[in-house]
């Protein structure tokens, strides 16, 4: 019986090239682009067979990690999911998984995936993924080559060679992304695009990756032996996994390696690059325009629009991405993604706030929204999910007063503690120690208005907290 297979999804990276639904705090991976799910839980569901996938090993940061562990729940699997202790790309980052899943079992088969690609296919990713395992438990390291369905510019391609085994054939050369008549050429010569997921042996990618970089892998295997534990979470050695060299696992290992093999599929890839790539997966009306949220058409043709609340209507327009968020609105055209990309760039000097963080900022206890700001006054809307309750912590510079408008609180002030009900309210002072938790089985929602000489989020003193946070 040949062994199960070890997801390994990479979940930490922060694009912003679905600016303003994807920011630095909250990314495309763990959006809802096409449905009730996001990508992140839909790459997770998709290597869920047990009789196939083993259990799977997410690794992603520390701002992240609650938003996998709530993600994960909701879709009812679990995970060991490792934090990187800084951003290293993704050479040191499988690598680490590589060595985890090793402890695991030292013949380990890793499928190392991204979590914001979109497989409409999923039988057929998990038919490449059995016809790859036989070249991978043979030593091969195994790419997905996609069929191209376009002659693409914005993907690298993968010329293959002989047959490996099976459908599996040798990888001749990987080549950069190509302009639009090189494209073409690729496209009527056989080459596959590169999606840039893998399968191996564990101790395979780390034996190639030694070969170029001994030093780095070794830092990388000793960040994983190190490891600690805290609050579920396996948290990878700081000063072991900052000396690894930051590159990617195409430059450390896979252009490099003569055990390259590529597994054609046709299984409605993409990664999701471009607000264009998205309309490009979504349903359209007769005119090519497609929307998600609420929006209105006339005389338009091949547009694309995503609103959280805000109705958008658009007349007499074509080839337009209009994406309506509670803080920011962008307009752009559908087939210029370079230019989304330069205006991103000029935001993080202009306005970085907008690049960073919703106006809905979420924590793990549940989330916030300021509703309105003033001198020397803000108005608040939080939701503390059942179970959840904020740290313990204390104000220098505001009071608040807290309006329950659905659910239940118990509110700690100092040495009381009050349960507060629908339609009542309760004070706390400045300086006084005090926490806010949901005993109740529905979300608790309530109104904060905070008063005083300074509001900023650094004004809290945290003396305890269930998520270990500063």
């Amino acid at each position: 019986m040949p062994n199960l297979i070890i997801p390994l999804i990479m979940c930490g990276g922060a694009g912003t090239r679905l600016w303003p639904a994807s920011r630095e705090v909250r990314p495309k991976q763990f959006l809802p682009l096409f449905g009730p799910r996001s990508t992140f839980q839909d790459t997770l569901l998709r290597v869920s067979d047990a009789s196939l996938f083993g259990r799977a090993i997410v690794i992603t940061n520390l701002a992240y990690r609650f938003m996998v562990l709530e993600q994960l729940a909701e879709i009812g699997l679990e995970a060991d999911v490792l934090l990187e202790p800084a951003r290293r790309d993704s050479g040191p980052a499988i690598a680490a998984g590589a060595a985890f899943a090793q402890i695991r079992d030292p013949d380990a088969v890793v499928l190392a995936l991204a979590a914001d690609h979109v497989v409409t296919d999923k039988p057929a990713f998990v038919a490449a993924c059995r016809e790859g395992l036989v070249a991978a438990e043979a030593g091969s390291i195994v790419t997905f080559g996609v069929a191209p369905s376009r002659a693409a510019t914005e993907y690298g391609y993968i010329r293959p060679g002989d047959i490996v085994a099976g459908a599996v054939r040798a990888v001749q050369s990987f080549v950069e992304k190509p302009d639009q008549a090189t494209a073409q050429a690729y496209v009527q010569d056989g080459y596959l695009w590169n999606s840039g997921n893998f399968m191996f042996r564990a101790a395979v990618l780390l034996d190639e990756y030694r070969l170029v970089d001994a030093d780095s892998v070794q830092t990388v295997v000793d960040a994983v032996s190190k490891a600690g534990r805290d609050l579920g979470f396996v948290t990878l050695d700081p000063s072991s996994f900052a000396a690894a060299k930051p590159i990617s696992i195409d430059y450390a290992v896979m252009e490099k390696t003569s055990r390259a093999a590529v597994v054609p599929v046709s299984c409605g890839w993409s990664d999701v690059g471009s607000w264009h790539a998205v309309w490009e997966l979504s349903s359209k009306d007769a005119q090519g325009n497609a929307a998600q949220g609420q929006a209105v058409f006339e005389d338009s043709r091949n547009c694309n629009v995503a609103t959280d609340k805000t109705l958008v209507a658009l007349e007499g327009v074509d080839d337009l991405v209009v994406v309506a968020t509670q803080d920011a609105i962008l307009v752009s055209r559908q087939k210029d993604p370079n230019g989304l990309k330069r205006l991103v760039a000029r935001l993080k000097t202009e306005a970085p706030r907008v690049t960073e963080d919703h106006i809905n900022v979420h924590r793990p206890w549940g989330s916030y929204q300021s509703l309105d700001n003033g001198d020397r006054h803000q108005v608040k809307r939080i939701v503390v999910k059942s179970g959840g309750r904020l740290s313990l912590q204390l104000h220098h510079h505001r009071s608040e007063h807290w309006i329950v408008v659905r659910g239940t609180a118990r509110v700690t002030i100092n040495d009381l503690i009050k349960i507060v009900h629908e339609n009542e309210s309760i004070y706390i002072p400045i300086g006084a120690t005090h926490r806010l938790e949901n005993p109740g089985k529905i979300p608790l929602e309530l109104i904060e208005v905070q008063t005083g000489s300074y509001l900023g989020e650094d004004d809290i003193v945290r003396l305890e907290d269930d998520y270990k946070r500063n």
